[in-house]
């Protein structure tokens, strides 16, 4: 940190460029049309260790960790709380930021002797850990296997179209994307998606970098060799 640099604005910065970061990515945090595989269902507030939930800029940025992480639980709890629950955070395992914000009331007196009250906002990071970052918790703290999710069923229409793109379509894990180096289009299979809109809307999503591939191909051959159009999580 820089010598003109105060903590709170350390916080400030950390917090801006996070989010900034996202932005840029075009990622939605707040927003996930599929399951992650191992996930015990969509994303939820954040919660602390004790069950109340996380608010203000900590939900994003919570929300944030658990998708590029890949978390199912939505409970995160400092190395401190983890080691008073006999637990201990995995070695290797780095923790996410979050932000205490509050005010102070101080009172000063002014020239003529009055004494007023100023109430001084003030914030402070500190670090925690997904529980599932985290060996030797309660049961309840992790989460339970997600109940399976009914077929969806597909629709004809959007197949038939998707079928005479002739794109290359690869189904399976967790992310949606388009790779210039492979020309394939990833998308989770079908069934990992909440509804049949969802999983067009993204597939098609995916299509369109892939068509403007072949639209504009010098594009892609100026693009880095392993560039990846990602999805921004969002319908």
């Amino acid at each position: 940190m820089a010598a003109n640099a105060s903590p709170r604005t350390d916080v400030y910065s950390r917090v801006t460029d996070k989010i900034i970061a996202d932005l840029e990515k075009g990622v939605r945090t707040w927003l996930k049309p599929w399951s992650v595989e191992h996930t015990a269902g969509k994303i939820v507030r954040p919660l602390r260790a004790t069950g109340q939930p996380y608010q203000g800029i900590n939900v994003l940025m919570l929300w944030s960790e658990a998708v590029t992480k890949d978390f199912a639980c939505p409970i995160w709890m400092t190395y401190r709380q983890a080691s008073e629950l006999g637990a201990n955070v995995r070695k290797g395992e780095h923790g996410s930021p979050v932000v205490y914000a509050d005010r102070i009331k101080r009172t000063e007196t002014s020239e003529t002797g009055e004494e007023i009250e100023n109430e001084i906002p003030f914030m402070k990071g500190y670090t925690v850990f997904n529980c599932e970052q985290i060996e030797g918790l309660p049961a309840q703290y992790y989460p339970t296997p997600a109940q399976p999710i009914p077929t969806v069923e597909r629709i004809e229409t959007a197949e038939t179209f998707v079928a005479s793109t002739g794109a290359n379509i690869v189904h399976g894990g967790s992310r949606a994307c388009y790779v210039t180096r492979t020309d394939n289009v990833h998308v989770p299979c079908i069934d990992c998606f909440r509804d049949p809109e969802s999983y067009y809307a993204t597939l098609l999503h995916e299509l369109t970098h892939n068509a403007d591939t072949r639209i504009m191909p010098r594009r892609a051959l100026s693009a880095p060799e392993s560039q990846t159009f990602r999805r921004g999580r969002s319908a």
